[in-house]
């Protein structure tokens, strides 16, 4: 009888433990600005750096331990009276030009922001060169039998 109680009360110490570590650990990575104006900025801010862990979201959409994280860092920096650019700023040079959504053009974002424009002017070069040999195609095709044959006796002449 003994033991069962004593079983019984390791369990509820157990389950309450526990149920009183989900809630701290909730309540440390719930967003709670100490004014509406901080938790503003924080949320514009948020959605300009991406979740490191995610593929291609923001940290205020991410689900993600480390997003959350993230997010209290910026809070923590914004009430400490950062503003928003040393905030970006803070978490650019902890992660890296990776953690902006829109980064900036530099020479080793070039690749980046190069690649459309050249997939762009590729795609319409290679358009062009197509209408290019069909007008030449419907040209040759309108020719007369005879005008084929000076034609053909010019190419030979030629090679």
């Amino acid at each position: 009888m003994i033991r069962l109680l004593l079983s019984l009360f390791f369990a509820l110490a157990f389950c309450l433990g526990s149920a009183t570590y989900s809630v701290a650990q909730t309540a440390e990575t719930a967003p709670n600005a100490s004014s509406a104006d901080v938790e503003q900025t924080a949320r514009a801010v948020g959605k300009q750096l991406r979740c490191v862990v995610c593929q291609n979201q923001s940290i205020e959409e991410s689900d993600a331990e480390l997003a959350a994280d993230m997010r209290r860092i910026v809070r923590e920096r914004l009430r400490e009276g950062a503003t928003e650019d040393e905030v970006i700023a803070m978490m650019r040079d902890r992660y890296g030009d990776y953690v902006l959504l829109n980064p900036p053009v530099q020479a080793n974002t070039a690749v980046l922001w190069g690649t459309p424009l050249l997939l762009v002017l590729g795609v319409g070069w290679f358009i062009w060169t197509l209408a290019r040999r069909r007008e030449r195609t419907a040209e040759l095709s309108s020719l007369t039998e005879d005008e084929q044959a000076a034609l053909a006796k010019m190419k030979r002449d030629l090679t």
